[in-house]
């Protein structure tokens, strides 16, 4: 057994461990074991230092660079940088077989992919699909993957286009799965599936959804399946850093914040549900002499800090057009008061010219547009 096969084995042996090998589809770890991901990464690899991303490459630290394809179920193996920022990644196994059993997909469904990036995630579909037609917007990680799909033996028919637009020429589709995350589920997305049919897309940055397109085709509706981040669209606008926000907005109001912060650290069922309530929110954290602090932005206009004082208070500064810590206040409020849902229990309603989240329930349940 060489390097990359023992520890293969070993991942898939942490994934058993865990009960993370979907029971409803068997399919997707036997596929996982066949199509190795080592098979599927490019020679050079980019691990974080603490500082920066460094170059591991494959000829000359193959023992580091395997590890970082096979680190654990839960980390992606970066692959290319843009701006000294992952835009590319072998995606975490943990993530790659929970969007697949999510996808209820069976033998004979014809799948398209939105961001072949290395291709891996395509050869798994290949594995149990009738067809896949995958679409990759960089030219050049598409011949890449390409080259690997061929050498695999899987019958993926690669496109390079902008996935916004989906691939109609395929259409329609059984099901469709997007590779990166959305803020906002492109509706020729649905427009391409059949009624009935499923989309696996990440959505808001946090998790990702099933929608199940209705019979009449004008809309599609599902659950939050999971939790994990993914990379963006390409071309996504990241906003402003917290310092550039608080730099353009003065400080403008002041007062106590009424909750001790270890929740909005370490639950992510209340972080999953302020992003739904509070729009474009990002949350940092960090723990000093103090306490815990936390810093608050909406990448735009408006910022908070939410700062321990020493004494077991903690106090809210803001400023910009937003009262930011006033919205997560509310937000959490809700939360509180609703029995603390979790994360599994928000759905997302997509139809031609709008879309909402909800919680508990479709059609009666509290909704917030996505905007």
């Amino acid at each position: 057994m060489t390097g990359a096969e023992g520890l293969c084995a070993a991942l898939d042996a942490v994934m058993e461990r865990r009960g993370a090998w979907p029971g409803r589809s068997p399919w997707v770890r036997a596929a996982v074991a066949a199509v190795p991901r080592h098979a599927f990464a490019p020679d050079r690899l980019w691990r974080w230092s603490g500082r920066a991303y460094v170059p591991v490459d494959r000829d000359t630290a193959f023992e580091e660079w395997v590890a970082e394809v096979y680190g654990s179920p839960d980390l992606a193996a970066v692959t290319e940088l843009s701006g000294g920022v992952p835009s590319s990644s072998l995606s975490a196994q943990g993530i790659v077989v929970d969007m697949l059993d999510s996808l209820l997909l069976e033998p004979g469904h014809r799948v398209l992919e939105l961001g072949t990036g290395t291709g891996w995630n395509a050869a798994l579909l290949a594995r149990r699909a009738g067809s896949v037609v995958s679409v990759e917007v960089d030219s050049g990680l598409a011949a890449a993957a390409t080259g690997r799909l061929e050498r695999a033996g899987a019958g993926v028919d690669v496109r390079v286009a902008d996935g916004v637009a989906g691939w109609s020429a395929g259409a329609p589709y059984d099901r469709v799965i997007a590779t990166y995350a959305v803020d906002r589920v492109p509706w020729a997305w649905v427009g391409q599936t059949r009624p009935g049919g499923r989309i696996v897309v990440p959505w808001g940055r946090m998790g990702h959804v099933a929608l199940t397109v209705a019979d009449d085709g004008r809309s599609a509706s599902g659950w939050v399946q999971g939790l994990a981040t993914f990379m963006l669209a390409r071309g996504t606008d990241l906003g402003r850093r917290f310092e550039q926000v608080r730099e353009a907005a003065p400080h403008a109001h002041e007062r106590p914040f009424p909750w001790d912060l270890t929740p909005l650290r370490d639950d992510w069922h209340l972080r999953f549900a302020l992003r739904v309530s509070v729009p474009d929110l990002r949350i940092t954290t960090a723990e000093d002499e103090d306490g815990l602090n936390a810093w608050l932005h909406d990448g735009a206009t408006s910022w908070a800090m939410l700062a321990a004082v020493g004494d077991g208070t903690t106090i809210a500064h803001q400023g910009g057009p937003r009262r930011l810590a006033d919205e997560v206040e509310r937000g959490w409020g809700w939360w509180l008061t609703e029995g603390r849902p979790e994360l599994y229990d928000f759905g997302l309603t997509v139809t031609s010219d709008q879309q909402y989240a909800w919680c508990r329930d479709a059609g009666t349940g509290p909704r917030w547009p996505v905007t």
